[in-house]
C-alpha cells in the first residue's frame, strides 16, 4: 500500500470513528429522551389510576358552584382537582381534604384545626407570584374543600423531572419571581415564614409567571418576636433536602426566621442549575437525619459544568451560608443586584 492510500484509509477510519461517535450521541439523547417519556407516562397511569379510586371521579358540582373536572395529583390526606367555577366563571383548583374515617375526634379536630390555620394566613396573602385562595367549605362530616386559583402550568418538580438543568437565564427568572413573593410575605404586617418551600410547591400560571403555594407548615412571626426569630415548635417536619441546618439541632429548641426560606430558595436555584441538590441528593429522608447531611453542610461545591455565571454561585452562597446568624434574611437577601432586572 503506498503512503497516498494509507493516509487516505486512516483519514476514512478516522470519519467513520467520528460518525460513530455522533451516532452514538444521537442515540444516547434518544435514550434519555425516551426515558423522560417513560417517567411521564408512568406519572399520568398513577394519576389515572388515582382519577378511578377517586370518590370524586363522577364529575360532581361542590358547593353548588364548583363543577369538577379532572384529578391533578393526589397527596396523603388530600386530592385536587381541576374544577370550574360557575358563579365566577374561571377555573380553579379544588383541594379536597379527606380525615381518615379511623382517625378519633380528637386527631380529626386537630387537622381541620391546622387546616383552618393554614385558610387564615393564606387567605390574606394577595400577591402576583402567590397562589389566591378563594374559599373554603365542608363537604361532609370528614371531608372539607380548599379553593385555590388554577394555575394551568406544571409544577417546577415536574419541570425538573423532564429538564433536570434549567438555562441560567430561566432559572434566574424563576428564583427573582420565588423572593419577590417572599419579600411580600416578609412585608405584612406579621411576617410569614413559608418553611416548605420546594420545587413542588412553585407551581407556573398559562403564562409562565411562577407562584408559590402550599403554607401548610407556615410560621406567622409574632410582634415581640426578637432579632434571633421565633422558637421551631413543630421539629421534624418540612422536606429536609431544602432546610437548614438550624432546623435539625435537636439538642434545643431551635429559633428560625426567614433565613429558613432564604436557604431553601438558595438550594432549589443550585437544583435548577445543576440538576441536583447541593446537600443529600442521593440519600433518603432518614438517612439524611442519619447522617446529619445538613448539619454538616457546611460549604457548597459547585461542579465544573455547566457553566454558572459567578453572580449567579455568590448568591448561591449567600444563601447556603451555614451559619444563620451570618446568613441574610429574605429583605436583605432581595437586595443582591443578581435578583433585579433593573440596570446596574
Amino acid at each position: 500500500m503506498s503512503e497516498e492510500d494509507f493516509l487516505l484509509q486512516d483519514e476514512i477510519c478516522k470519519s467513520r470513528l467520528t460518525s460513530i461517535k455522533r451516532e452514538e450521541e444521537q442515540y444516547l439523547r434518544e435514550r434519555d429522551r425516551y426515558e423522560l417519556e417513560k417517567g411521564r407516562l408512568i406519572r399520568e397511569m398513577k394519576r389515572l389510576r388515582d382519577e378511578d379510586g377517586s370518590r370524586f371521579n363522577n364529575f360532581q358540582i361542590l358547593h353548588h358552584r364548583y363543577a369538577l373536572l379532572n384529578l391533578l395529583g393526589k397527596g396523603g390526606f388530600s386530592e385536587v382537582y381541576k374544577a370550574f367555577d360557575l358563579v365566577e366563571y374561571k377555573y380553579v383548583a379544588c383541594k379536597l381534604h379527606g380525615l381518615n374515617a379511623q382517625w378519633s375526634e380528637e386527631k380529626k379536630q386537630s387537622y381541620i384545626r391546622h387546616a383552618i390555620r393554614e385558610y387564615n394566613i393564606h387567605k390574606t396573602l394577595v400577591h402576583t407570584n402567590i397562589v389566591r385562595l378563594w374559599d373554603i367549605f365542608e363537604i361532609d362530616h370528614n371531608t372539607f374543600c380548599t379553593v385555590l386559583e388554577y394555575c394551568s402550568g406544571k409544577d417546577l418538580d415536574a419541570v425538573l423531572k423532564a429538564t433536570p438543568i434549567l438555562p441560567e437565564k430561566e432559572a434566574r427568572i424563576i428564583i427573582v419571581q420565588v423572593f419577590q413573593g417572599l419579600v411580600y410575605l416578609n412585608k405584612k404586617a406579621q411576617k410569614i415564614i413559608h418553611y416548605d418551600l420546594k420545587p413542588g410547591n412553585v407551581l407556573f400560571d398559562e403564562v409562565g409567571v411562577t407562584k408559590v403555594t402550599d403554607f401548610g407548615l407556615s410560621k406567622i412571626v409574632e410582634d415581640d418576636v426578637g432579632s434571633q426569630g421565633m422558637e421551631l415548635t413543630s421539629q421534624g417536619a418540612g422536606t429536609y433536602w431544602y432546610l437548614p441546618p438550624e432546623c435539625f439541632d435537636l439538642s434545643r429548641t431551635p429559633f428560625i426566621s426567614s433565613k429558613v426560606d432564604v436557604w431553601s430558595a438558595g438550594v432549589m436555584f443550585y437544583q435548577m442549575l445543576y440538576g441536583r441538590r447541593p446537600f443529600g441528593h442521593d440519600q433518603t429522608q432518614e438517612r439524611i437525619l442519619r447522617e446529619d447531611t445538613i448539619i454538616n453542610a457546611r460549604k457548597v461545591e459547585f461542579p465544573p459544568k455547566p457553566t454558572v455565571s459567578n453572580e449567579a454561585k455568590e448568591l448561591i452562597r449567600r444563601c447556603l451560608t451555614y451559619n444563620q446568624s451570618e446568613r441574610p434574611d429574605v429583605l436583605s437577601i432581595a437586595q443582591d443586584p443578581y435578583l433585579s432586572y433593573a440596570k446596574r
